[in-house]
């Protein structure tokens, strides 16, 4: 059996005591194809509590789903981003693709889920995607 009978009634607390650096990071990882609204507002989330961010792009095979590449993600997020990215809140990086996020007992950090507002959480990579084709822009 399970040491939590549920995982909601666990959750990892930051240490603010253990970094071996001054600037800590919220970390999202993402595709981001392509970076849009609901993305910003997810991010923005933690730059309002005056947290930093790091955005990790997963790298990932272009296909039908991500029509770019992590490289040409990068760049898109680094010019969309180029003021936070200038005064050190934002960090961006290509990171291995992922299968899963795992973490056990005291971790060191939190695990925070941020739910949108509908109008943010209806927002749709696919649907974007498919306006840019029509639009001759993909």
């Amino acid at each position: 059996t399970s040491y939590y009978k549920n995982m909601a009634e666990y959750k990892a607390t930051a240490d603010k005591e253990s970094s071996s650096t001054e600037k800590k990071y919220s970390v999202f990882f993402g595709r981001w194809q392509p970076f849009h609204k609901g993305h910003y507002w997810l991010i923005n989330e933690r730059l309002k509590l005056g947290k930093n961010v790091w955005i990790a792009i997963r790298d990932v095979k272009p296909d039908e789903k991500n029509p770019w590449t992590a490289h040409e993600v990068l760049m898109n997020l680094s010019e969309e981003l180029q003021d936070l990215l200038q005064t050190g809140r934002v960090h961006i990086s290509i990171v291995p693709d992922i299968e899963s996020i795992n973490y056990g007992r005291g971790v060191g950090y939190d695990i925070i889920e941020h739910v949108p507002p509908q109008e943010i959480g209806e927002i749709s990579a696919t649907n974007i995607r498919e306006q840019m084709k029509k639009d001759g822009l993909l």
